[in-house]
């Protein structure tokens, strides 16, 4: 039987295991999905070298970045983004592609308003690169903030209500706000928020974030990652049933 995982880590939350279990019966495919929770990924060849059927894997934090020195290739859009969510597996060779950016642009696309031409990009880990790449594509101008700014980035205290009056998209690529710490949510002035701005929140669970909640009692647009991870996992599915 063909078998399928995630790699992550404390990955017990997260929603690719019941996405494929729930395809696989839906769609009488006879496969097979786990979880591969690594405290680190010292021994990941030795997982792939135990599992003899295994076609393909799901990257998801902390290492969609750090999984790229363990691979064979990488596809040139997942070498350009820099980060990596989906591996394929073919004659042991283990072959790196980004699915995150396609499901994002997806899942933003139709709700783009012709204001939405400036971002705030919440957060600089590995989400974040596939995040920026999506927008650069989308020829959306785009400005990081995080906790510990790097020339040319803000910090959240920087962001005034002149900054919101400019930049109307503002996308979530932290983990705040995320089962099980449901009262977190980035640091920004949600006051000056209003129904011209569209919150997109990679946080799937809870449906509502407080992040867009707080959006919401200001009128703004909302989206969660729900979509957005519908649409990877089934560009991952695509790329190993190519392998």
């Amino acid at each position: 039987m063909d078998k399928y995982g995630l790699v992550g880590k404390d990955i017990s939350y997260s929603f690719s295991r019941d996405y494929f279990k729930n395809k696989f019966e839906k769609e009488q495919i006879t496969a097979s999905y786990q979880n591969f929770d690594l405290p680190s990924l010292n021994n990941f060849r030795d997982i792939i070298s135990k599992e003899a059927n295994l076609k393909g894997l799901n990257v998801t934090i902390p290492y969609k970045e750090a999984i790229l020195p363990f691979l064979d290739q990488i596809d040139e859009q997942a070498a350009n983004i820099g980060a990596v969510n989906t591996i394929q597996i073919k004659n042991r060779r283990l072959v790196g592609y980004n699915t995150d950016c396609f499901g994002f642009m997806k899942s933003l696309f139709p709700l783009l308003e012709k204001q939405h031409t400036d971002a705030l990009i919440l957060g600089t880990g590995g989400a974040s690169k596939a995040i920026c790449y999506a927008l650069k594509s989308l020829e959306i101008e785009y400005t990081f903030v995080s906790r510990n700014p790097s020339k040319g980035n803000l910090s959240y205290a920087e962001i005034t209500e002149e900054i919101l009056n400019k930049k109307f998209l503002i996308i979530n690529c932290t983990p705040l706000g995320t089962y099980p710490n449901l009262n977190e949510a980035p640091a920004i002035p949600y006051q000056f928020l209003d129904h011209r701005h569209l919150l997109f929140d990679l946080v799937y669970n809870p449906p509502l974030s407080t992040f867009l909640a707080n959006g919401k009692a200001r009128g703004s647009k909302l989206c969660n990652g729900q979509k957005m991870l519908e649409y990877q996992a089934e560009r991952s599915w695509q790329i190993w049933k190519e392998a």
